[in-house]
C-alpha cells in the first residue's frame, strides 16, 4: 500500500497593494511563495489568482488544502486612511464628549504645534441618551427609550450608516446597552449596531468607547471583504474553513471576524512580528527590532529574547487601541505613500497611500503621484529584475515624471528630490522607532533590525544607519513573512473580566468565582467555536495597583494561586513588576486587581527548514548598477538573491534583487547568508 498524500497549509497576508502567499507543502516540507497584486474594486479575486498561479507553478491542489489562514491590513489600512464608515454615538446624558476629552495628553510632548486628530464620529452625530447604571451595577434612571428614538432618526438624517452604544458603567452592568440595542434593530434596522460591554467589557469609558468606536468603523470593510474572500474560496473549491489572523498574534475563525474587528486590526501587522520572531529564533537572533514596511505602513515591534511583546494602547495610525496585542507602533509610510508639497512649501510622505489601483507611478497602472516607490526607481535601486513574482513591470520613466513635478515644485533636481522623498520617510520612521524603545527603556546596540515586507529590504539599512544599530537581517523570503506567521500562529485568544477586589482573603470566593467562568468560557470558544481538538495551554494575568493609583500594571500569575488561596504570590508578583518598571515596591501596602484575563491557546507545529550545506565558492554579482545615493551617482554591484549561498560574503555598497523585495545595502555594511538563507548584514 503507498504512502498516503498529506496536503497543503497556506499562509495569506492580503495587503494594500499585494496579496502575499506561503504555501507548506506538508508532504516534501517545501515552502512556495507568491505575491499578487490587491484588487480593491473586487476583493477576493486576487486571492483565485493566486490560488491559480499557485497550483499551475507548484502544484498546489486546492481541495487538499488542510489549512487556510491569513492575515489582513484592511482594518489599519481603513484607519490610516480614514476610509472607514460614518458612524454616530449614543453616550449616556451628560458625557457626550468623552472621545474628544480623551485622556488630556498631547500627541507629541515635544511639539509646538501638535494637534489632535479629528474623532473618528463627529460631534453632530454624538447623541446624549437618558438613562444612568451606577458603578454598582444598579439603576438609577431607567434607559429613555424617547431618545433612542430621536437620535437614530437623527443619525440616519446626518449620514450615519451604524451607530456605537457605549453607556456608563455598561462593564459592570449591559442591561441599558443591551436594550437600547434591542430598540435600534426595530427603529433602524439598516444601521449596524454595537455595544461597548459586547465588544471589550472594561472599566474606563474613554478606553471602551474608543475600541468599540475602531471596531464599528471598520466593520463594514472588514465584513464586506471577508464575505467575498469566503466565497471565493467555496468557488475555488477550498474545504478548509478560513482562519484569520488576530491581534494577540494568534488565529480566530474568519467568521468571527465579521463582529470582532477590533481583534483583527493588527491582523496582518501582528502575523508579520509573529513570523518575524520565528525568523529571529531560528537564526538565534535574541533581540530583534522588526520594520515591516509594505504598500501602505511601516510598522515597527520588538522581540526581546525570541518573544513577541504585548500589551495594550497600540497606536492605530492617530488612535490607540485597547485591547491586547502584539505591541506594533504603525505610521502611514509604505512603499505606496504618496509624497506631497503643503501649503508652506515643506515636502511631506504619507499618509495617504497609492495602493494597488493606480499603484506607484512606475507600476504602469494609472498612478500620476509620486510614491517612496517611484523614488527609490529614480534613484536606480529598483527595476533591474521583474518586480513581485512578476506581477508588476517598472516604468522607470513614469516614476521620473511624477518625481519631476515635485522637484519643479521644490526647486531640486530630480535625483536631490527622490532622495529628500527617502530621507523624509526613514526619519519618519525613525522618530517612530525612538518613541517604541523609549517606552520599553532597551539599547538598541543590543538588537538586529529585521526589515520585512516588501519594501521593507529597500529602506531598512538607511534606517539602521541613522538609527546607529550596527546588526541587520533580512529574511531568506522578506516580502512574505506576515503569510508564514500566519502558519506559524497558535488558535488563541483572551477573555477578561473587570473584578476591582482587594488582594485579600476575604476577596478569594469572586477571584475564584471568576477564574472558573473565564476558563469555561475559553474552554467553550476554543473547542466548540474554533472546534480546535488539540492541546491547550491556560495564562493568566491580572492588572493590578496600590489602591489609591489611577493605572495598573499587568503582571503574570499562576492560576494555581487563586485555587489554591496563596494571593501572598499574587501580590508579590505585582511588587515585583512594580520594582522592575518604577525601582522600588511597597509591600506594606495592600494591592487592588482590576482586570484578570485568561488567555487560551492551541499550538499549531511549525514547519522545519533544514539548514543549508556550507558553499565552498564566494557570490558572483550580475553586473554593476548606476544609483544616485548619498547625494552622488555610484556604481554598485547587483546580486541575485537566489544565486546566495550559505557562507557567502560580500561588501555594501550594493544591490540584491528577488522575486519579493530588493535590499539595498548602503557602503559600510558586509553581507553573510547564514544556513537559513538570511541575509546577516555588520556595520563597520
Amino acid at each position: 500500500m503507498g504512502r498516503v498524500r498529506m496536503g497543503w497549509r497556506l499562509g495569506v497576508d492580503i495587503g494594500g497593494t499585494f496579496i502575499d502567499f506561503c504555501a507548506l507543502d506538508e508532504d516534501s516540507g517545501a515552502l512556495r511563495t507568491l505575491k499578487v497584486l490587491t484588487t480593491p474594486a473586487d476583493p477576493g479575486r486576487e486571492v483565485m489568482e493566486g490560488l491559480g498561479r499557485l497550483q499551475s507553478e507548484h502544484g498546489l491542489d486546492p481541495a487538499a488544502m488542510t489549512a487556510f489562514v491569513h492575515g489582513t491590513t484592511v482594518g489599519i489600512n481603513t484607519v490610516i486612511q480614514r476610509k472607514g464608515a460614518p458612524l454616530a454615538l449614543f453616550a449616556t446624558a451628560g458625557f457626550e464628549d468623552v472621545i474628544e476629552l480623551a485622556r488630556l495628553r498631547m500627541p507629541d510632548m515635544y511639539s509646538m504645534l501638535c494637534t489632535r486628530a479629528d474623532p473618528l464620529v463627529p460631534r453632530d452625530r454624538i447623541f446624549g441618551i437618558g438613562g444612568r447604571i451606577l458603578s454598582d451595577g444598579t439603576e438609577a434612571e431607567p434607559l429613555s427609550e424617547d431618545d433612542i428614538r430621536r437620535a437614530a432618526a437623527l443619525a440616519k438624517q446626518r449620514g450615519a450608516e451604524g451607530v456605537v452604544i457605549a453607556f456608563l458603567h455598561a462593564w459592570r452592568n449591559p442591561a441599558h446597552e443591551q436594550a437600547a440595542k434591542a430598540l435600534l434593530r426595530q427603529v433602524a434596522p439598516d444601521l449596524f449596531v454595537f455595544g461597548s460591554a459586547e465588544v471589550w467589557p472594561v472599566i474606563r469609558e474613554y478606553e471602551r468607547t474608543t475600541t468599540t468606536v475602531l471596531n464599528g468603523y471598520v466593520h463594514p470593510r472588514v465584513d464586506g471583504y471577508l464575505d467575498r474572500l469566503e466565497g471565493a474560496l467555496r468557488e475555488r473549491g477550498v474545504p478548509a474553513a478560513p482562519m484569520i489572523t488576530k491581534s494577540n498574534g494568534g488565529i480566530m475563525a474568519a467568521a468571527l471576524g465579521r463582529t470582532s474587528c477590533v481583534g483583527m486590526l493588527l491582523s496582518g501587522t501582528a502575523s508579520g512580528v509573529m513570523g518575524a520572531s520565528f525568523l529571529a529564533r531560528q537564526a538565534g537572533v535574541a533581540n530583534a527590532l522588526t520594520l515591516d514596511i509594505g504598500g501602505t505602513s511601516a510598522d515597527v515591534a520588538l522581540v526581546i529574547e525570541g518573544e513577541p511583546q504585548y500589551g495594550s494602547g497600540e497606536m492605530i495610525g492617530e488612535f490607540p487601541l485597547h485591547v491586547p496585542s502584539v505591541s506594533v507602533t504603525s505610521i502611514g509610510d509604505g512603499g505606496g505613500s504618496i509624497a506631497w508639497v503643503d501649503g508652506f512649501g515643506m515636502l511631506k510622505v504619507g499618509p495617504e497611500s497609492a495602493g494597488s489601483t493606480p499603484g506607484p507611478a512606475c507600476y504602469g497602472r494609472g498612478g500620476d503621484r509620486a510614491t517612496i516607490t517611484d523614488a527609490m526607481a529614480v534613484l536606480g535601486f529598483l527595476g533591474h529584475t521583474p518586480l513581485a513574482y512578476s506581477s508588476v513591470a517598472m516604468d522607470r520613466g513614469k516614476a521620473q515624471a511624477v518625481v519631476g513635478r515635485l522637484a519643479q515644485q521644490l526647486g531640486l533636481g530630480l535625483e536631490e528630490t527622490a532622495e529628500a522623498i527617502v530621507e523624509v520617510c526613514v526619519s519618519s520612521m525613525f522618530a517612530e522607532v525612538n518613541k517604541l524603545i523609549a517606552r520599553y527603556g532597551v539599547d538598541l546596540r543590543d538588537f538586529t533590525l529585521m526589515p520585512f515586507g516588501g519594501a521593507g529590504p529597500m529602506l531598512g539599512c538607511l534606517l539602521a544607519r541613522e538609527l546607529g544599530m550596527a546588526s541587520v537581517m533580512i529574511p531568506r523570503r522578506p516580502g512574505v513573512v506576515s503569510a508564514l506567521g500566519g502558519l506559524i500562529a497558535d488558535v488563541r485568544n483572551d477573555f477578561i473580566r473587570t473584578l476591582f477586589l482587594d488582594v485579600a482573603a476575604e476577596s478569594l470566593p469572586a477571584l475564584r468565582a471568576a477564574l472558573a467562568d473565564l476558563a469555561a468560557q475559553a474552554e467553550r470558544w476554543l473547542r466548540e467555536e474554533q472546534r480546535f481538538t488539540g492541546a491547550a495551554t491556560i495564562s493568566l494575568l491580572a492588572e493590578m495597583r496600590y489602591q489609591g493609583q489611577s493605572f495598573e500594571l499587568e503582571s503574570g500569575i499562576d492560576p494555581a494561586w487563586i485555587e489554591s488561596g496563596a494571593l501572598d504570590k499574587v501580590a508579590e508578583a505585582f511588587h515585583r513588576q512594580h520594582e522592575a518598571v518604577y525601582a522600588f515596591a511597597d509591600r506594606a501596602q495592600p494591592v487592588q486587581l482590576v482586570n484578570l484575563r485568561l488567555v487560551i491557546a492551541g499550538a499549531t507545529a511549525p514547519p522545519d527548514f533544514p539548514p543549508e550545506p556550507l558553499a565552498k565558492d564566494q557570490p558572483v554579482p550580475e553586473g554593476m548598477v548606476e544609483v544616485f545615493h548619498d547625494g552622488a551617482r555610484r556604481r554598485m554591484p547587483l546580486f541575485l538573491r537566489e544565486k546566495l549561498r550559505h557562507g557567502h560574503v560580500f561588501a555594501g555598497p550594493a544591490v540584491v534583487a528577488q522575486e519579493d523585495a530588493t535590499t539595498c545595502i548602503p557602503a559600510g555594511f558586509t553581507a553573510r547568508c547564514d544556513a537559513y538563507g538570511n541575509l546577516l548584514l555588520e556595520a563597520a
